[in-house]
């Protein structure tokens, strides 16, 4: 069976702790699309890690990991990745790379520096690891794939093309050196010894691993709201988000994938610029920033301090519609166990009318959030193992979200372990 774990939201929403946890009963965990620009927060026996670019199952040795064909694939980084987990004693992962995944070259890392800086006051908070450059070189057909790596003849001349534009806007626009086509290829041949004994046809792969009837996850990146078509565009990433995009980023059919675990967080945080309705400032998002996740809530890949918010329905509504949600996994729930009463954003008010349909983003920008306040549970939750034995407010504020958000909620998590997990029949 093949099944997604993808966000409801701006991404953070604790996605790598329920895959890692998923993972105990999977064979394959794939990553799909988007790069080494956001991170997965993982807590289990070996340690906490960081991952960016390799899949949140890797820690079992019973998993083979894949990086699928629609990732932005840093070769350097998913290597310094592997060993930064090695080095603390995780054994050594089974790890397939597409043949068909494209590679991030060092320019786009550059570019994405550089227009960060020109655009200055008005830039989108890129985490500067080259995404949008990679994506826009992708799609107009001037990127490099894998599988050119080995044929030299062509990669060379294949430089000596891309770089005449290249070196154009570096000097002209950004007023920075060029690039030497013979750095760059040497740079790319030292990719190639890097990544070349993991390299293979994965959809074949997959396809056999479907037939054969394995157990395949597919890893999301970032949220609902970060999708370049149905997030808050312009402050989105730069593939799509959705678990629809995981057939084409791993290269499965559309109609094996038979479970969308949507990740929700129990209240909201989001890193980078854009319109955030139910976001909370000073002392209120302090101690919620301080509180929250495992040691605060800090971006994985920048160290930013994270947007703090109350739970937004609206958004989170869309978020799991748009997914195709079959699975609520609500996470952080015991963070809020400090609070005497839990606001909670179930409406947003425009124009002087309140809606729930989540609107596009020159209105988002217009919205106010209209507030619902719930009692708080004043204790700590962590450790509890069974849904019934949570305190009555508890519950009552997971089914409230529930009825407000209208998909079933059958995972809730109760701490940053991997066995920090009630199951739910909803």
């Amino acid at each position: 069976m093949v099944q997604a774990v993808v966000g409801a939201n701006w991404g953070d929403e604790g996605k790598g702790k329920i895959t890692d946890m998923l993972a105990e009963k999977a064979d394959i965990i794939v990553r799909f699309q988007g790069g080494a620009n956001a991170g997965h927060t993982i807590v289990n026996d070996y340690g906490k890690f960081a991952l960016h670019t390799l899949p949140s199952g890797v820690f079992y040795d019973h998993t083979t990991s894949i990086i699928g064909n629609g990732v932005a694939l840093n070769i350097p980084i998913l290597f310094k990745e592997i060993k930064s987990i090695t080095d603390q004693g995780v054994p050594a992962p089974k790890i397939l790379v597409s043949d068909r995944a494209q590679i991030v070259m060092p320019y786009h890392i550059l570019f994405d520096q550089y227009e960060e800086e020109r655009l200055g006051g008005k830039s989108f908070g890129s985490t500067k690891s080259g995404i949008a450059p990679f994506y826009s070189d992708k799609y107009a057909k001037i990127g490099f794939q894998v599988s050119e790596l080995f044929d030299e003849e062509l990669l060379k001349e294949k430089i000596e093309r891309v770089l005449v534009t290249k070196n154009i806007i570096l000097e002209n626009l950004y007023k920075k050196p060029a690039i030497d086509a013979g750095e760059l290829f040497e740079t790319m041949m030292e990719y190639k010894k890097m990544v070349e004994p993991y390299v293979c046809d994965v959809s074949a792969f997959l396809w056999d691993a479907i037939k054969e009837g394995k157990n395949i996850l597919l890893e999301g990146q970032l949220g609902s709201l970060k999708d370049p078509d149905h997030g808050i565009y312009p402050m989105v990433t730069s593939s799509s988000t959705l678990a629809a995009y995981g057939a084409i980023g791993a290269g499965i059919p559309p109609y094996e994938i038979k479970k969308i675990v949507t990740v929700v967080k129990a209240y909201s945080s989001a890193v980078g610029a854009g319109a955030f309705v139910s976001e909370i400032f000073g002392d209120e998002a302090d101690e919620l920033r301080r509180r929250g996740g495992d040691g605060g809530e800090y971006g994985a890949t920048t160290g930013r301090p994270r947007r703090m918010g109350w739970f937004d329905c609206v958004a989170t509504k869309y978020g799991c519609r748009i997914q195709g949600t079959t699975d609520v996994a609500f996470t952080v729930l015991d963070v809020l166990g400090y609070l005497d009463e839990i606001p909670v954003c179930v409406g947003y008010e425009i124009d002087g009318e309140v809606t729930t349909d989540f609107p596009t983003t020159y209105r988002l920008e217009k919205a106010k959030p209209v507030l619902k306040t719930l009692p708080g549970w004043k204790c700590d939750i962590r450790g509890i193992k069974k849904y019934e034995d949570l305190p009555e407010n508890c519950r009552k504020y997971i089914e409230f979200v529930e009825k407000e958000i209208g998909f079933p909620i059958t995972m809730v998590s109760n701490g940053p372990k991997r066995s920090d997990i009630i199951y739910r029949n909803a």
